[in-house]
């Protein structure tokens, strides 16, 4: 599914060159669930990006179901996001103009689905949503919109799906409500799952973990238990 090779990341500052990234390599089968660790600034939001082909590595390569991404310009990674790829991120990214359902629903309609509406309001419901897909980001609590964005992102039925601390924004228990949900929803549509988290008892539900220590990861991928 996700095949990286001795991926690395700098950037050029006033004191010099910052290593973000230092040789990753990392291989993701279909259907796994993964968790990528470390500390603040440890680069593991920067990974995330790249593994989405929302960013370029400065060195190395990214391969989504053999496509290699970090050749592809601009346009051709979108392609692949669109075909491929669905996000979750902290902030939940919902549009204020929009109502939950107008959310769910915008990029199936971009993608030319006729039903979109129908299926933005089945995954609505699905994350028990049903009774306020009329109302507005602003009418919602922290947990509700996280629970628009899941729908948004299950409703384009992506093969690989990108979490950025799902539940950093929100409290524990809502938090809690949020994990059980999202890995509910990963196992009924079979997506392979990619999630950064500083929880240790989110990233235990995962099949594997990465740890990422200054850009480096420390070792190999491995299975973890809570």
């Amino acid at each position: 599914m996700i095949e990286v090779s001795n991926v690395s990341k700098q950037v050029v500052t006033s004191e010099g060159t910052l290593d973000i990234l230092d040789g990753i390599n990392l291989s993701v089968e279909a259907g796994e669930t993964l968790a990528i660790i470390g500390s603040s600034g440890s680069g593991k939001s920067t990974l995330l990006g790249i593994l989405a082909g929302l960013d370029l590595p400065t060195s190395g390569t990214v391969c989504i179901d053999g496509q290699d991404i970090t050749a592809m310009d601009e346009e051709g990674r979108a392609g692949v996001r669109a075909g491929h790829v669905g996000f979750v991120f902290q902030s939940f990214h919902l549009l204020p103009g929009l109502t939950a359902l107008e959310n769910v629903a915008l990029p199936l309609e971009l993608q030319g689905i006729d039903d979109a509406l129908q299926t933005a309001k089945h995954y609505l419901e699905r994350v028990g949503l049903g009774q306020r897909v009329s109302h507005y980001p602003r009418q919602l609590s922290g947990g509700e919109q996280q629970r628009v964005a899941l729908a948004r992102a299950f409703a384009c039925r992506p093969t690989l799906l990108f979490a950025d601390e799902p539940t950093g924004n929100l409290d524990t228990g809502t938090g809690k409500k949020i994990n059980d949900l999202l890995f509910e929803l990963n196992k009924e549509e079979g997506t392979t799952l990619i999630l950064v988290t500083h929880e240790k008892t989110l990233a235990a539900r995962c099949k594997r973990t990465l740890e990422l220590q200054a850009g480096r990861q420390l070792a190999e991928p491995t299975g973890i238990t809570a």
